[in-house]
């Protein structure tokens, strides 16, 4: 029997394992109704959705879901529901059964229609997509029938999907109960493989709008962005020809510039980023459900290509125009800041030199200062021992006064201006 080895674990492995199951698809069957429904949410609605699922489920009398799930499948009877917490938003997806009488009515049943209505109405969170998806099999009489009723045939978008195995159509148009529609026509299809082709659909829906969250923000960033442009380019003319005195209000005006664009780059740069990454995704779903043409329609890659491209270009265009603007800011703010710093070490240089030119006097100065020094610490010195010798003659001194003193002044004005240089030197040497 092979024994445990107790190998020490990374904290997240199990999480980490874990995550390349998340999210699976729902088996189902046609005839099948969905309806999804996605929530923009802050912090605080996100935790708000997750009490807001634990009350519908209490309702049922099932046991609420846990502080850390971002997923849930639960069965509830009439319907069955998929809550899936992410970043930015959060979704509701409602899959029921339809029986076979179904078909025949012009517009058939949605799944929320078997969904507490209070319940919904208070979803947290504001609505970025709702959905109702229709998969009817395709060999049942009036399945296409349905489709003139529920879309628009003069904006109809479809395409045979899952290899030929299904053909999908929508109208990618908001109707009046505020749902966008699509209607899937399923053929010979496994349970699982119709599950992920449903939620390639939806996933398609979802990211289309969320990456389309980035053209409001990419159309306001414009006007500033044009604004901030033009200030640069006067800023740039204006230092070409600026005084020294008017270096420090164009440094202060270019660093309010530089402040502004960065500020802005701050608020918009992580929506551009999340745009692109979304943008992304839709292509990759598209690529996953394997389209191929139906006579007389544009395929979903056709039509997302040609709506979708001019906002993406506008979302890549801002990215692009705000790190170039950056980078000219930081580039003139460079050479202004160099320019200055230059002028300073030129007037630091003239102010070495001035302040050289005041040493030199200083020195001269104090030379001189000496000199007067050595000649009055001497002068005294001389009228001392003059005084001391007119004393010393009732002693026995045999020199007057005045000679004495006269055969001093060398003497002591040699001792005084040695002592003078000695003392200067010792205070040099400790500098």
């Amino acid at each position: 029997m092979r024994t445990h080895l107790h190998i020490p674990q990374h904290v997240s492995r199990v999480a980490l394992h874990n995550e390349i199951h998340a999210r699976p698809p729902e088996a189902m069957t046609a005839p099948v109704a969905i309806s999804h429904v996605v929530m923009v949410c802050d912090a605080a609605q996100r935790q708000a959705s997750r009490e807001h699922v634990a009350t519908l489920l209490r309702d049922h009398h099932l046991p609420p879901p846990d502080g850390t799930s971002t997923h849930i499948r639960v069965d509830l009877g009439g319907f069955r529901l998929r809550w899936e917490l992410h970043t930015e938003f959060v979704t509701y997806t409602f899959t029921r059964s339809l029986e076979g009488d179904a078909l025949n009515e012009r517009e058939p049943q949605t799944a929320i229609d078997v969904v507490p209505q209070d319940w919904l109405e208070k979803l947290p969170g504001e609505a970025l997509t709702s959905l109702h998806v229709w998969g009817l099999p395709a060999n049942v009489f009036g399945s296409t029938t349905i489709i003139k009723h529920v879309l628009n045939e003069e904006t109809l978008v479809g395409s045979a999907v899952a290899d030929g195995a299904a053909e999908v159509q929508t109208d990618f148009a908001i109707h009046a109960d505020g749902f966008s529609r699509m209607v899937l026509l399923v053929g010979n299809m496994t349970q699982r493989r119709l599950g992920r082709l449903v939620q390639r659909l939806l996933e398609i829906e979802t990211y289309r709008m969320a990456a389309l969250l980035g053209l409001p923000a990419a159309r306001d960033a414009g006007s500033a962005l044009a604004y901030a442009e033009r200030e640069l380019a006067e800023l740039a003319e204006a230092i070409r020809s600026a005084s020294r005195n008017d270096e420090p209000l164009l440094l202060d005006r270019l660093t309010k510039l530089a402040g502004q664009v960065e500020s802005q780059y701050a608020a918009t740069h992580s929506r551009f980023s999340a745009s692109s990454a979304y943008f992304e995704l839709v292509d990759d779903r598209i690529e996953d459900i394997n389209e191929s043409r139906l006579a007389g329609l544009q395929t979903i890659r056709e039509f997302m290509d040609r709506r979708l491209t001019p906002a993406r270009s506008t979302c890549e265009w801002a990215t692009r125009r705000q790190d170039a603007l950056s980078q000219r800011v930081s580039r003139i703010s460079n050479l202004l800041r160099t320019r200055v710093e230059i002028e300073q070490q030129q007037s630091s240089q003239a102010l070495l030199v001035t302040m050289n030119d005041r040493q030199d006097l200083q020195l001269k100065l104090q030379s001189t200062v000496e000199g007067l020094s050595v000649a009055a610490i001497t002068y005294y010195t001389v009228g001392l021992i003059s005084y001391m010798a007119k004393g010393a003659q009732k002693l026995g001194w045999p020199l007057s006064g005045e000679v004495t003193a006269a055969i001093a002044i060398p003497f002591v004005a040699f001792a005084v201006w040695w002592s003078l240089r000695r003392l200067h030197q010792k205070i040099a040497g400790h500098h």
